[in-house]
């Protein structure tokens, strides 16, 4: 052999090296289904980064906004509600078929124009101001408002409006020429996107498998393979990174850290995550009518004593519903919630509050310290004279008319207050949907001018409004921004962007090494 073609060799088998590695995650959750555009979950958002691509892409690396082209290369306004993007060529989708515009206006339009039921609930809450996106040639689209929209670019890098394949997902489920839900049902158990990893094994609720795409139309996925097992409890978690069963685990409560911390095979990374735990309140049950009720269920809360407790003091306990990733809408100053127990005994008794019991409803382990926080409040609660209970349960309670407290979260879906709060309690968004929330005229004046007003003080104040609102008549309070940790084996570098969305799995090019 030449010295040339030595030389040649080695380089080869060093770039083959370099990809030859396996992952394995154990989870504290695994979701039902796979499908970027029905999906809102803590749980599910955790599966779609690695698989899926948006037309206009982001720096995962920064909270900053930072757009960076994706699937489209380039993109500008038209006309103040006409969007027009240049998509990029030679992409391909899992199965192997060229992303087309059709398949942009397709997977876009099933979002924009949906009939499939949970599609609908998503369009409404984030997506409702999009009328339709049309192809105007093989590597052009057009993307089409009902009014002049202020958040272009961040609401064409959601999740939800991923790039899927027109052809395979009408095939799914019976005719090809005649779309149905039982395509939608059928793509969720066997998705495909455009994404430096395809899904080549997924058991609903138990196991997702990533393998490389070798066609991806980016810098190659590191890893050639990433097994995701559902892994409930805490302890059996850490067992597994000890015996060498899983290389990373997921939600690990700050009690468990020194575990991990003394170890010397064991590692962890943290961050106070881009959501809040809450506690909501329905303020249609007939006990919790009265806002004064509400207001001293809130007031009786000592979240500091909980982030102390519970988190070790490394949570972010809000003074209102607020996010430092908001950048300019960040309004920190705001003073919407706060603990005054002295203030709910008055308000109980203003409301003549009659020791009725209150009750508290909660899953056994869907959020970490959940549990632990439920029983907590109780405690809070009985210093100042509420009776309450904790409901322990795997259903969602969310939607009852039953419900009179529970917990919930708040996730930053997107880097904008409407990309949380406003996701949740927008006039006919989810929480008024489910009979737990309402809205009037002088509300939905406050919405409108903060969702679609372009001058950043305009949107400052409205929000600020609608704050006030919440603290006068109550359905929620933000416990915390709580302080998640992943523990791994030391030699895995991996921790959660700041960039992304709370809980993602990213393990793309640069995202993960090892020593």
């Amino acid at each position: 052999m030449t010295k040339l073609l030595a030389t040649t060799a080695l380089a080869s088998l060093m770039a083959t090296s370099a990809f030859a590695t396996e992952l394995t995650v154990g989870a504290a959750n695994v979701s039902s289904y796979l499908d970027p555009g029905r999906d809102h979950s803590n749980v599910g958002s955790q599966f779609y980064y690695n698989a899926f691509d948006t037309l206009i892409a982001k720096n995962h690396d920064t909270t900053d906004t930072e757009w960076q082209p994706g699937l489209a290369t380039e993109w500008k306004l038209v006309e103040p509600t006409i969007m027009e993007l240049k998509l990029r060529e030679g992409v391909k989708f899992h199965n192997g078929a060229d992303m087309t515009a059709d398949d942009v206006v397709f997977s876009l339009n099933r979002m924009y124009q949906a009939d499939f039921p949970p599609y609908q609930v998503r369009a409404r809450d984030r997506l409702e101001n999009f009328e339709k996106a049309e192809k105007v040639d093989d590597l052009t689209v057009r993307i089409h408002a009902k009014r002049p929209e202020p958040l272009w670019e961040t609401l064409l890098n959601l999740q939800q409006v991923m790039i899927i394949p027109e052809a395979y997902t009408k095939s799914l489920a019976g005719d090809p020429d005649k779309l149905e839900h039982d395509d939608f049902e059928a793509f969720s158990l066997k998705p495909v996107g455009t994404g430096p990893y395809k899904v080549a094994e997924f058991v609903p609720g138990e196991t997702v498998v990533w393998e490389r795409f070798d066609d991806f139309w980016g810098e190659k996925a590191p890893l050639d393979k990433v097994t995701v097992r559902h892994m409930p409890e805490t302890a059996s978690r850490i067992t597994a990174l000890k015996t060498g069963e899983a290389d990373i685990v997921t939600n690990i409560a700050p009690d468990q850290l020194q575990l991990i911390e003394n170890d010397p095979d064991m590692k962890a990374a943290g961050s106070a995550t881009a959501l809040f735990h809450v506690m909501i309140m329905n303020v249609n049950h007939p006990k919790l009518k009265d806002a004064r009720i509400r207001q001293a269920l809130s007031l009786a809360i000592d979240r500091d004593t909980l982030n102390e407790a519970l988190w070790g003091g490394k949570a972010v306990v809000p003074s209102t519903h607020t996010l430092a990733e908001f950048g300019e809408l960040y309004q920190p100053e705001l003073t919407t919630f706060e603990y005054n127990p002295e203030k709910a005994r008055e308000l109980l008794k203003e409301a003549g509050y009659d020791g009725f019991e209150i009750t508290y409803d909660t899953a056994p382990g869907y959020y970490t310290n959940g549990l632990l926080a439920a029983q907590a409040i109780m405690e809070m609660w009985a210093e100042v004279g509420i009776k309450g209970k904790v409901n322990v349960q795997d259903k969602w309670s969310g939607n009852s008319p039953d419900m009179m407290t529970r917990n919930w979260s708040n996730p930053m879906y997107f880097a904008d207050p409407f990309g949380s709060f406003g996701v949740m309690w927008a006039p006919n968004g989810p929480s008024e949907s489910e009979g737990r929330f309402n809205t009037d005229e002088d509300y939905a004046k406050s919405w409108e001018q903060f969702r679609f007003n372009g001058d950043v003080e305009l949107r400052r104040a409205a929000y600020a409004e609608l704050m006030e609102r919440i603290k006068q008549d109550p359905p929620v309070l933000p416990l915390y921004r709580p302080y998640e940790s992943w523990a791994m084996k030391t030699n895995v570098n991996w921790a959660p962007k700041p960039g992304h969305i709370p809980y993602v799995l990213d393990f793309r090019a640069g995202s993960i090494s090892f020593n």
